[in-house]
C-alpha cells in the first residue's frame, strides 16, 4: 500500500499548487516596444583574393593573398519589437576591416609583409526573428560601409618600409550578415526601466565585401560582441501561471538516408564521330628549365619550310583517337608558326612578348627575345612590331597560395613567354586572353555520349566506396569499380564487346561511412553504330590557374558563338576537366560548377535539347591531355562543349 500512498500524496500537493496559481497575482511590466543602446565587438577578419598594386606609386613584387586580422566594432543601436515572434534592428557603427596579410617573400629573398588600417561609417538595418517563449534571437540584413580609412604600412626587410594609403578603394560597399544573439534581463520583472545585456554574433560573407575597385581582395569577417539595451515598459497585473507538467523524454530516431542509383544510356552506341572542333591556342611558350632556346617539341621551321606554311595546313590535321590529344596538341606546338602566319598576313598586327622567369627579369627578356628572333629571322617579321619585356613571374602566376606541394609543377609553368596583342587578327574576343581559335578536323573515337552514365546521390559524402556489376542476358558479368564520387561513366562499347546489342542488368553495391551495405538495380539497352559516322561540333574554353576565374568571363564566347549552333533536337554534352594540382575535392567540385554554369549560359531560350553535364575534376581517366608539360595541364583546365545535331 505504501506506493498507492505516496501516489495520492503527490496528487493532492500538485492539485493544491494549481489552486493556489490560480488565486495569485503578481504585479508585472509589459515588455518594451523600442529599445536603445550601444554594443561593441570584435571582427575577426580573413582575407583572400589577391592584392599587389597598392597605390599609384608602389606595385611590390610579389602578390599578397591571405591573411587575417581583429579589430574593433563599436555601435549606436535601435530595435523596434512589437508584439510577436519579429522585429527591426539598426545598428549606426564603426566598423574596422583592417589586418595583415600572410608574408611573402620578395624577388629579393627577403621577407615582406602588408598590414592594413581599412574602416567604415556602417549602417546595418535588420530583420530580428525571436524564438518563441525563449530570449534567443537570430538576425539577417544587409550592410552599407561608408570609407573613412584607407592606411597601410608595407615592409621589405632591409629594403622599404612605406606608410601610405590605398588606392582604388570604393567610397561604399554594399553586403549583408545574419547572426545570433541571446538577451539577458538584468533588471526585475516589476522594473519599469528595463536593461538587456546582449551577447551577439554574425557572420559577414564576402560577397559584396571586396574593397576596392581592381584586384580581387575580399574580406569574410566573423564578429562577435555584446550589447548593453535599454527600453521603458508598463506595469500590469496577470494571473501566475501554473508549474509546467513534467517533460516527457522522447526517443530521437535517425532515418536511414535512400540511396538514389541512376542508369542513364545511349539510345545508340557511336563508335565514332566526325568533329568541327574549336581549339583554343594558348598564348604561352613554356620554355625548359635552364635553357633560354624554345623547346625542340615546339615545331620550328626553316625560312624556305616557313615561306609556304599557311595555317589553313593544321585544319586539315586527322586524328583518331578517344576524346582528343596528340593531333591537337600538334597544332598547339605550331603556335609560333600560327603567329607568324597571322602576322605576315596582316602587315599592321603588332605583338607584345612577355618573358617570366625566376632568375629575374633579365633572364625572362632572354626568353622574350628567343621567340621574337625565330618570327623575325624565319617569317620575315618586322623587329619593330615585336616588343619585348622581362619580369619574375607571368600574370597571372601559376601559384597555389600557401602551398608546398606541386612547386616544380608550378615553377615549369612559370618559366613562359606570352604572347598579347590588341589586333583583332591575332585574337578573338573569347575571354581569358585566349588567341584567336583554330578550326580543325578530328575523328573521335569512343565519344563520352556513347558512355553509360552511373549516378549514386550523395555517394562522396555518404559511401566509402561503390562498384557496378553488369550482367548481360546470357550471364556474364563485367565489374567496374571501386568508385567514390556521385557519377562516373562507363564506355557503352566496352560493355556491348562483341555483341551488336544487348540488355543488361546493372547492379550497385556500396558500403556507407558506417559499414551499412547498400545495393541497387538498374537496368540498360545498348545498340551499336558500325557503320555511321555522325558529325558534330566541338567548342573548349580554358582557364588560366586562377581558382577565382569564372566561366562568366566567357558569358559572350557562349551566348554569341556557340547558343545559336544548338539546333533543335540537340544533344549537348558538356564536362568540365582539372589538372592533376590542387585538392581532389576542391577540383570536382570546380568541374561541376563550370560545367553546370556553361549549361546554365547555353540553355537559356532553348527547347527540345538534351543537355548532359558533368565535371570529372582531375580523374585522369576522362582527362583530355596528360599531365606532364605545362601546356597539357593548361589544356586540362577545360570545359569542353560537344554539340551533336538531331539526325
Amino acid at each position: 500500500m505504501l506506493p498507492q500512498n505516496k501516489t495520492i500524496k503527490r496528487s493532492i500537493i500538485f492539485s493544491l499548487m494549481l489552486i493556489l496559481a490560480q488565486i495569485t497575482v503578481h504585479a508585472q511590466t509589459t515588455q518594451p516596444t523600442w529599445w536603445f543602446g550601444v554594443s561593441g565587438a570584435a571582427n575577426a577578419n580573413w582575407y583572400d583574393g589577391t592584392t599587389q598594386t597598392l597605390n599609384d606609386a608602389l606595385i611590390v613584387p610579389t602578390a599578397f593573398h591571405k591573411g587575417f586580422g581583429i579589430k574593433p566594432y563599436i555601435s549606436v543601436l535601435a530595435e523596434y519589437r512589437p508584439a510577436g515572434i519579429w522585429g527591426i534592428m539598426l545598428n549606426v557603427a564603426y566598423d574596422g576591416r583592417g589586418g595583415k596579410f600572410d608574408g611573402v617573400v620578395a624577388p629579393c629573398n627577403c621577407d615582406a609583409t602588408l598590414n592594413t588600417n581599412t574602416s567604415y561609417v556602417a549602417v546595418e538595418p535588420s530583420l530580428r526573428l525571436t524564438i518563441p517563449s525563449s530570449n534567443l534571437y537570430f538576425f539577417v540584413g544587409p550592410r552599407v560601409g561608408f570609407n573613412v580609412t584607407r592606411d597601410f604600412e608595407y615592409t621589405q626587410v632591409k629594403q622599404l618600409n612605406t606608410n601610405s594609403q590605398l588606392s582604388a578603394m570604393k567610397k561604399t560597399v554594399f553586403s549583408g550578415q545574419v547572426g545570433v544573439g541571446y538577451d539577458i534581463p538584468l533588471s526585475s520583472a516589476n522594473s519599469t526601466t528595463k536593461v538587456s545585456l546582449s551577447p551577439f554574433a554574425s557572420f559577414q560573407p564576402y560577397f559584396g565585401q571586396e574593397p576596392r575597385n581592381i584586384e580581387s581582395w575580399n574580406i569574410t569577417t566573423v564578429r562577435a560582441g555584446i550589447a548593453l539595451k535599454f527600453g521603458k515598459a508598463h506595469k500590469i497585473l496577470v494571473a501566475a501561471t501554473p508549474p509546467p507538467p513534467p517533460p516527457i523524454a522522447y526517443v530521437a530516431v535517425v532515418p536511414v538516408h535512400e540511396f538514389i542509383f541512376t542508369v542513364r544510356g545511349p539510345i545508340n552506341v557511336p563508335v565514332r564521330r566526325q568533329v568541327s572542333e574549336t581549339l583554343p591556342l594558348l598564348n604561352k611558350v613554356f620554355f625548359d628549365e635552364g635553357s633560354t632556346a624554345i623547346p625542340n617539341r615546339y615545331v620550328m621551321l626553316t625560312n624556305s619550310q616557313a615561306s609556304g606554311f599557311k595555317e589553313s595546313q593544321l585544319q586539315q590535321e586527322q586524328t583518331s583517337m578517344p576524346g582528343r590529344s596528340a593531333g591537337q596538341l600538334y597544332v598547339y606546338h605550331n603556335v609560333l608558326n600560327i603567329v607568324g602566319d597571322r602576322m605576315r598576313s596582316n602587315p599592321g598586327t603588332t605583338i607584345s612578348l612577355n618573358g617570366a622567369s625566376v632568375s629575374g627579369p633579365r633572364d625572362g627578356k632572354v626568353l622574350a627575345e628567343s621567340v621574337k628572333q625565330y618570327l623575325v629571322v624565319v617569317f620575315g617579321i618586322d623587329g619593330s612590331r615585336i616588343a619585348v619585356q622581362g619580369s619574375f613571374k607571368p600574370h597571372p602566376p601559376s601559384e597555389k597560395i600557401g602551398g608546398t606541394k606541386d612547386l616544380v609543377l608550378l615553377g615549369a609553368e612559370n618559366r613562359r613567354v606570352d604572347i598579347e596583342s590588341n589586333s583583332p587578327e591575332l585574337l578573338l574576343e573569347v575571354g581569358g586572353g585566349m588567341m584567336r581559335p583554330v578550326q580543325i578536323m578530328a575523328t573521335q573515337v569512343d565519344p563520352l555520349d556513347s558512355h553509360v552514365l552511373l549516378g549514386v546521390d550523395s555517394a562522396r559524402q555518404l559511401l566509402k566506396s561503390w562498384s557496378v556489376d553488369i550482367t548481360a542476358s546470357n550471364g556474364s558479368v563485367q565489374h567496374y569499380g571501386p568508385y567514390t564520387r556521385d557519377h562516373e561513366s562507363v564506355s557503352g562499347a566496352t560493355i556491348l564487346g562483341n555483341s551488336p546489342e544487348g540488355d543488361y542488368h546493372v547492379t550497385m553495391t556500396g558500403e556507407t561511412n558506417n559499414g551499412r551495405m547498400v545495393k541497387k538495380d538498374g537496368t540498360v539497352h545498348l545498340v551499336r553504330q558500325d557503320d555511321t559516322i555522325i558529325k558534330g561540333l566541338r567548342y573548349s574554353i580554358v582557364f588560366d590557374f586562377d581558382k577565382s576565374a569564372s566561366i562568366a568571363s566567357y558569358n559572350k564566347f557562349l551566348t554569341v558563338i556557340v547558343a545559336p549552333l544548338i539546333t533543335d533536337g540537340s544533344t549537348v554534352i558538356i564536362h568540365g576537366h582539372t589538372d592533376i594540382i590542387g585538392e581532389e575535392e576542391y577540383d570536382q567540385k570546380l568541374s561541376d560548377g563550370r560545367a553546370q554554369q556553361a549549361q546554365k549560359i547555353l540553355e537559356a531560350g532553348k527547347n527540345n535539347v538534351k543537355f548532359e553535364t558533368l565535371g570529372f575534376g582531375k580523374d585522369a581517366g576522362h582527362a583530355p591531355f596528360e599531365n606532364n608539360l605545362p601546356e597539357e595541364r593548361f589544356y586540362n583546365r577545360t570545359v569542353v562543349i560537344d554539340i551533336i545535331p538531331a539526325k
